[in-house]
């Protein structure tokens, strides 16, 4: 396995939309979703609607058939592959839950690409309902995390990853206010590529000298792959797994993205976040 570890968010950046809304919507539970928003924590509030649903006769059959039909970039799995292909670690870091992850990446055949899914436990009870809990209990054992959710900090399960994983090379690839803590986990040596405008890559824009990571940003599913090929290509090319270049491009033979073999540059100083020249 080559020495790097790709760590994907899933909501706006595996797919093109945050799953929670696209359900909610899809169904035509909007307005019910909105009124009791100001009530109570964002996780706590999808169990609250998964709960309403079912007892409004929604079936898990409906709510797969909605899952399927998440919009997705069409060089999303492309990109997938190829980083798989290469012989990448692959995992997810996500805010969303298991049940809307696993049925998504299992329509679109990359669920076994993933080592590891991080994220809100979901799971359909005796009753055929769906259950969405926190991934840190923050009643019984908060994180303590003042930058994060309360259902949720990120930026342990990266100094997780990195305390098991750390010999190797990080990519992280994230949207949101909530990737900006795992953001400042990594590593000299790191990569992070936020999507542009909006909320990790304004986050990193206000002050890049906090991110240790190199920094590269990408606007959609076509740039994304376009980077992280390039990245994973550089990485393999300066050996950060024992491979020399030839191996590298051996690696990448067959997969359907097209390889990028132009020099990918480190970004010492960073005024604000900036694109990768390529």
């Amino acid at each position: 396995m080559a020495g790097i570890l790709v760590v994907f968010d899933f909501d706006k950046t595996i797919i093109d939309c945050d799953s929670d809304n696209w359900v909610i919507d899809e169904l035509g539970f909007t307005e019910l979703f909105n009124r009791l928003l100001p009530t109570m924590p964002w996780n706590t509030l999808m169990d609250t609607m998964m709960r309403e649903m079912h007892a409004q006769g929604v079936k898990i059959d409906q709510i797969v058939e909605v899952l399927k039909r998440v919009p997705i970039h069409p060089r999303i799995v492309p990109a997938i592959k190829a980083a798989h292909d290469a012989r990448c670690d692959l995992r997810v870091v996500s805010d969303a839950n298991q049940f809307f992850i696993e049925t998504i990446l299992n329509h679109l055949g990359v669920r076994d690409c993933f080592k590891e899914i991080n994220t809100n436990p979901g799971f359909v009870d005796e009753e055929g309902r769906l259950r969405t809990l926190p991934f840190h209990d923050f009643k019984k054992s908060p994180h303590g995390c003042n930058r994060c959710p309360p259902n949720m900090c990120k930026g342990l399960v990266i100094e997780r990853l990195v305390s098991e994983e750390g010999g190797r090379k990080f990519i992280y690839l994230g949207d949101g206010s909530g990737d900006y803590c795992s953001s400042l986990k990594l590593r000299e040596g790191d990569h992070v590529m936020p999507r542009k405008n909006y909320p990790l890559w304004d986050l990193i824009s206000s002050n890049p000298e906090l991110i240790k990571a190199k920094i590269y940003e990408w606007t959609d599913g076509a740039d994304l792959e376009r980077i992280l090929v390039s990245l994973i290509h550089a990485i393999i090319s300066n050996n950060g797994d024992g491979n020399d270049g030839s191996a590298a491009t051996q690696l990448f033979a067959g997969t359907e993205c097209k390889l990028e073999t132009m020099p990918v540059s480190s970004h010492e100083t960073l005024p604000q976040a900036l694109r990768v020249p390529f």
